[in-house]
């Protein structure tokens, strides 16, 4: 905006993104292309939670931090974890080149579910798309997560799609899994992934099928204690290593075996739980206050990278879409 001499007086800047997301055939097997080369997609649980602020990050820089980490680190995705976040923490994975995976929050814990209920959960799964629909680093949304209050999974998987033809949809990431009140839909059998969570894992990842690729939605979980840097509760992981080194053998080991899963199952995604502990979570790359790495970030980062690597690899001259 300018005066009447001339002088600018306001002004706005801003960016866009282009990139293509799609699934397609890759020496006859089903995998997420990006820009029409599949790389793996090697990814972070990310539950966005903070000591003083729960939800809510202190600052911007904050926020940036936690991609940067990642991005360092090896990552090229990480799954944002039943919450969303500002938008500047889209800006962020934007401008510094991480992809997300957007989860819907759970809409019900036991006993909430109702008409009202799943109505507000159609309306506000929309508003998030809508709200995001802008952020390219966005590559997948997920509507529901181990069956959590799932209804419907079939037909909002459908409607996603429909919806957002764009991105590509995990319908039900760890179908194999779910709360002991609900019984487990099981794989809703459509949508762009077969997609299972294995702790410790790799090994028993999904499969890919004719039309869909393979992701192993969570896996790892493995803690370490670190202390002066722990929730005041009892702290716990799926299982433990003593040391920072022998945490870091133990990842090192895990990706070579995601690296084998990759090529000869199909595996098409691995997502690592996760980017920091949560209170009494303690399998975190980071200590919850971020002040402490509890693996070898160098090393991570060079076996994150020898299996993109790797993936890149597989790419044929020529791909084509799914059967």
């Amino acid at each position: 905006m300018q005066d009447e001499t001339g002088t600018i007086t306001d002004e706005i800047t801003s960016y866009f993104g282009m990139r293509d997301i799609r699934l397609g055939e890759v020496n006859g097997v089903v995998r997420p292309l990006l820009n029409n080369e599949f790389v793996m997609q090697v990814g972070l649980l990310d539950q966005g939670y903070w000591p003083d602020g729960i939800l809510t990050a202190p600052t911007d820089a904050a926020l940036k931090y936690d991609i940067e980490f990642s991005r360092r680190a090896g990552y090229n995705l990480i799954r944002k974890h039943m919450k969303t976040e500002p938008q500047r923490f889209y800006y962020w994975a934007d401008k510094l080149g991480l992809l997300v995976w957007q989860d819907m929050p759970a809409i019900w814990y036991q006993h909430e579910d109702t008409a009202r209920v799943r109505a507000n959960f159609r309306r506000e799964w929309k508003n998030i798309i809508d709200d995001h629909y802008n952020s390219p680093c966005i590559v997948a949304w997920v509507p529901f997560n181990e069956n959590w209050g799932a209804f419907d999974v079939r037909e909002i998987t459908d409607w996603t799609k429909r919806y957002d033809p764009s991105r590509l949809v995990n319908g039900n990431s760890g179908f194999n899994n779910n709360p002991g009140y609900q019984e487990a839909y099981g794989d809703p059998g459509n949508g762009d992934f077969v997609d299972t969570h294995i702790y410790i894992g790799p090994n028993g990842a999904s499969v890919p099928d004719a039309k869909r690729a393979a992701s192993l939605g969570e896996f790892g979980g493995l803690g370490l204690f670190v202390r002066g840097h722990m929730w005041p509760v009892e702290n716990n992981a799926y299982d433990y290593e003593p040391t920072k080194a022998a945490l870091t053998d133990r990842y090192i080991l895990l990706m070579h075996q995601v690296e084998q899963l990759m090529k000869y199952k199909g595996l098409s995604v691995a997502i690592y739980t996760q980017t920091t502990d949560v209170e009494h979570e303690v399998n975190g790359l980071l200590t919850y206050d971020r002040a402490f790495e509890k693996m070898d970030v160098k090393r991570i980062q060079e076996v994150n990278q020898a299996v993109t690597q790797e993936s890149k690899k597989m790419n044929p001259g020529k791909v084509v879409p799914p059967r």
